[in-house]
C-alpha cells in the first residue's frame, strides 16, 4: 500500500492549526487524494488551492462518511486534530471513526507531532507491504 489518499478532520477550535500545517505540508499532499469532513473541507481546499472531497459536517454524519470510506479502502490515513479540551456532543461518532482506523490497520495523527511523523515518514512515498486485515473467519461465523 502506498499513501494515496488522507483525511483530514479538525474540531472547532483546532480547525486553524490543521490550516497551518496543512499550508506547510502541502508539497508532502500533492499526488494525495483529499477527503475532509464540511468546513474542514472547504478550508483546507482554500488553503491548498485545489479541489477536496467535501463530506459532511462531523456532527452530522461527516465521521460516519469517512469511516465508511476507510471500510471501502478508499481511504489511506487519517489525520484527526480533535480538540481534548473542549465535549463533543458526537462523542460516539468520533468513536467509532478512530475504531474503524484502529480495525482497518491504517495510519492515524491526533495532533500536529504525530501528523508531521506520518506525512514525513520514508514509508509514505513507498509499497508499504501491510496487507488489509482478513476478516474471512469473523463474516462466515454462524450466529
Amino acid at each position: 500500500m502506498t499513501v494515496n489518499s488522507v483525511a483530514l478532520v479538525a474540531h472547532d477550535h483546532k480547525k486553524p492549526e490543521l490550516i497551518e500545517w496543512v499550508s506547510a505540508n502541502k508539497d508532502y499532499m500533492d499526488h494525495m487524494e483529499i477527503y475532509a469532513t464540511g468546513t474542514t473541507g472547504r478550508l483546507v481546499g482554500d488553503a491548498l488551492g485545489r479541489d477536496v472531497h467535501a463530506l459532511l459536517s462531523g456532527p452530522l454524519g461527516g465521521d460516519q462518511q469517512i469511516g465508511a470510506k476507510i471500510a471501502e479502502g478508499s481511504i489511506d490515513m487519517l489525520i484527526f486534530f480533535w480538540d481534548p479540551l473542549e465535549p463533543m456532543p458526537h462523542d460516539p461518532d468520533i468513536k467509532a471513526l478512530l475504531r474503524i482506523a484502529a480495525l482497518w490497520n491504517i495510519p492515524v495523527a491526533c495532533n500536529r507531532a504525530s501528523a508531521d511523523y506520518l506525512i514525513r515518514s520514508p514509508l509514505i512515498a513507498q509499497t508499504y507491504n501491510e496487507p488489509r486485515p482478513d476478516f474471512s473467519d469473523y463474516t462466515s461465523r454462524k450466529v
